[in-house]
């Protein structure tokens, strides 16, 4: 399976929220590496890394997010797979 990089930001309702949180159980549940936090602006911010189709999972995961966010847009940009992490955590800007 092709190990891929997905760098992520997330719009709407997405603090305050337990996103990250939410996030990095999603991420972990998906075997996933990479690290999420949350913006200045209110957005959220993340990198996933793994196998495809976990991380196309995950991506999917990101457009409803935990219930009570609301998220209005996903904005992805694929990069090379690093492997440059060892687990999934939660960062600060």
């Amino acid at each position: 399976m092709d190990k891929v990089r997905a760098h992520v930001v997330i719009d709407g309702r997405v603090q305050g929220v337990c996103f990250r949180m939410d996030t990095r159980q999603a991420a972990i549940q998906r075997n996933l590496t990479g690290w999420v936090r949350n913006l200045r602006d209110g957005r959220v911010d993340a990198v996933f890394e793994g196998d495809e189709t976990d991380v196309k999972s995950m991506l999917k995961w990101c457009e409803t997010g935990p219930p009570i966010a609301r998220v209005t847009k996903v904005a992805v940009e694929w990069e090379p797979w690093t492997g440059d992490f060892e687990n999934f955590q939660i960062t600060f800007a």
